[in-house]
C-alpha cells in the first residue's frame, strides 16, 4: 500500500478510491472487449468460452493499463494537477462522460424523429454528433464537479469552446 501511496501522491485514505476504481474500470473494459471478440468469432457457448474470456481479458487489461500509464507520462506536464491520483479521476471523468453522452444522444435523436433505420447515415450521424456535443459539454462539467475536478474541467471547457470559435459563450 505504501508503494501505491507514494506513486500516486496519496495523502488521505479516501484518495485510494481513484487508483482502485481506475483499475476496476480498466478490468471491466478489458472484459467487455473480450466478450465482444468472443461473440464476433462465435465462440460463445463452447468449451473454450471462459478460458478464452479470462486469458483475453488478462491480455487486454495488461495492454490497456500500459497504455494509460503511458498517457499519464505524456500528459503529466500538459495537465496541471496537484496530485497524480487526480489524473486518474480526470481519465475516469472523460470515460464516463463520453459513454453517457453517447447513450443519451440515442433517445434525443429518436425524439426529434431521426431513427437509424429510417434515415440515411449521411444525415443521421452528423446530427447525432451535433446532439452529443452539448450533452458532452454539460456532463463534463457535472462529472468533473462530482469527482472533485471542477476547476480542471471548467478551464478545459473554456479552452475547448474558444478553439471551436464559441468563446463568446463564456463570460
Amino acid at each position: 500500500m505504501e508503494k501505491i501511496k507514494s506513486r500516486w501522491d496519496i495523502t488521505q485514505n479516501w484518495q485510494f478510491l481513484f487508483p482502485f476504481l481506475g483499475a476496476f474500470l480498466v478490468l471491466v473494459t478489458a472484459y467487455t472487449i473480450s466478450r465482444r471478440i468472443l461473440h464476433l468469432f462465435s465462440l460463445n457457448n463452447t468449451y473454450a468460452e471462459w478460458p478464452f474470456t479470462i486469458i483475453l481479458s488478462g491480455v487486454f487489461y495488461f495492454l490497456l493499463l500500459r497504455f494509460f500509464l503511458w498517457c499519464f507520462k505524456k500528459l503529466k506536464n500538459k495537465w496541471v494537477v496537484t496530485y497524480r491520483w487526480e489524473m486518474i479521476a480526470i481519465f475516469i471523468v472523460f470515460a464516463v462522460t463520453g459513454s453517457i453522452s453517447a447513450k443519451l444522444a440515442q433517445p434525443v435523436t429518436e425524439m426529434i424523429g431521426l431513427q437509424k433505420e429510417t434515415v440515411s447515415g449521411w444525415l443521421y450521424w452528423p446530427v447525432r454528433i451535433l446532439i452529443i456535443l452539448p450533452i458532452y459539454q454539460l456532463l463534463l462539467i457535472l462529472f468533473g464537479w462530482l469527482f472533485g475536478q471542477f476547476q480542471f474541467f471548467w478551464n478545459f471547457e473554456k479552452k475547448m469552446l474558444k478553439r471551436m470559435g464559441l468563446g463568446f459563450l463564456i463570460p
